[in-house]
């Protein structure tokens, strides 16, 4: 990886390595509109020639029958269920925590206000599947939409020939999950965005892709007929805060695991030791070229760099200047700095804290903003698939209390009618 120093690059170089590689949107929606406008007008026919195109798929029936739902749980080995059933588990116990309370206040005499949560009736789960089979985010999407109480969760994941993996499909039945589409990137995107005939529409979609998931997500967004989405979300990433009493090779690994997600993922080691960092980029060359997946991190490791500071502080305020998905912080005590933290999606403290337990069955939510947007967006939640809904009952008392502000701030907006609302109601 590429080394820099805090000492000898100046403040345009510093701003640059707050930056990701950079991802051009423009010519990517060139790619993307025609897709979604294509299965916007020509439904389930049109995406199941792009899944065809595109994934693979052989098939002629897009969706998932009972018959692969029965067949997923024999073909699993007991010891990837109880892997998965465990996982369940852990990430319910975090997650049911999440559920939001109603609140409910008198703010006068007679008038009373309420908030209360409902949850989104209709949502669609997007699950990565050309470079990996991702059961753990089935479980991380589908358990916070199960705790919520959504009445419909549609389920849609790349399909490489006819069969999706049964580690997926018996994730899917953990969570409750009945309704899946044989279909992955721009087309599965707009297919739940849009409907068809024969396919109700979703009203949020939520889930992590590559550039073009990421735009056609964006892209339905903002299109009135379209849906709402999670987040946005770019390549996997990592940054690893870490001092001279780290151990090098279990910084490797963790570099080395965000960095196999794919050729755009980046990681980040910024560290107060320079013996430190040489270590870790000896380690990073051996333990890269035992990996399966080697070229791919190869090529996120091309996008990626160390940075020495001079203390600790130093290395805090450039992780909240770059926002990471997962922070690291292999330092003695790492406790006494999360008050510091204030840009990240999720962090692990201490050496004994892996991402990838995160990623897997810690219990906390592993899809979680990217590309810096964590500096204003949080991971998925149970409440993230929920909506508020606000209530107020006023008596007569409580109206007459206050009326004279509503009046009078209606004047001074010059809205006739809302003053009238309140003062015909009491005789005025």
């Amino acid at each position: 990886m590429k080394l820099f120093d805090v000492n000898t690059i100046d403040a345009r170089q510093y701003s640059e390595l707050t930056k990701r590689p950079a991802i051009n949107f423009e010519s990517t929606l060139t790619i993307v509109k025609p897709i979604v406008e294509d299965v916007k007008a020509g439904g389930i026919q049109s995406v199941l020639r792009y899944a065809q195109k595109f994934d693979k798929f052989v098939g002629t029936n897009l969706f998932v029958t009972k018959e692969e739902f029965a067949a997923a749980e024999m073909l699993l080995e007991e010891r990837v269920k109880t892997a998965l059933r465990t996982a369940y588990e852990n990430i319910s116990k975090f997650h049911v925590l999440e559920i939001p309370k109603t609140i409910s206040v008198d703010t006068m005499e007679g008038i009373s206000c309420s908030r209360e949560f409902r949850p989104i009736d209709n949502v669609g789960l997007y699950i990565p599947g050309g470079s990996a089979v991702l059961p753990s985010t089935v479980l991380m999407l589908g358990i916070p939409a199960q705790l919520a109480g959504c009445r419909r969760v549609v389920l849609s994941t790349p399909v490489k020939g006819n069969n999706i993996h049964p580690a997926v499909l018996y994730a899917a039945q953990l969570c409750g999950i009945t309704e899946i589409i044989k279909a992955g990137g721009v087309q599965a995107i707009a297919l739940m965005a849009y409907g068809d005939k024969d396919f109700k529409k979703v009203d949020k979609i939520f889930g992590p892709g590559n550039q073009y998931v990421t735009a056609a997500k964006l892209f339905v967004s903002i299109d009135a007929s379209g849906c709402a989405i999670d987040m946005p979300a770019g390549p996997s990433e990592v940054l690893v805060i870490a001092d001279d009493t780290a151990n090098p090779r279990f910084i490797a690994a963790d570099l080395l695991s965000q960095a196999e997600h794919g050729k755009d993922s980046q990681v980040i080691l910024v560290t107060t030791s320079p013996v430190l960092a040489s270590a870790v980029e000896n380690e990073l060359i051996g333990q890269l070229s035992l990996l399966p997946r080697k070229e791919i991190a190869e090529q996120a490791l091309s996008n990626s760099f160390t940075l020495l500071t001079n203390t600790l502080d130093e290395a805090i305020e450039f992780s909240n200047a770059y926002a990471p998905e997962h922070l690291i912080l292999h330092i003695q005590e790492p406790t006494g700095y999360t008050n510091d933290i204030i840009n990240a999606g999720s962090v692990f403290l201490g050496a004994y804290s892996p991402e990838s337990v995160g990623d897997y069955a810690s219990g906390t939510n592993h899809s979680l903003p990217t590309y810096g947007y964590a500096r204003s967006f949080g991971g998925v939640s149970v409440e993230s698939f929920m909506k508020t809904v606000t209530f107020q009952s006023l008596t007569k008392a409580g109206l007459q209390n206050i009326a004279s502000t509503v009046e009078t701030l209606a004047e001074i907006e010059e809205l006739a009618a809302h003053k009238n609302a309140v003062s015909i109601r009491l005789g005025k």
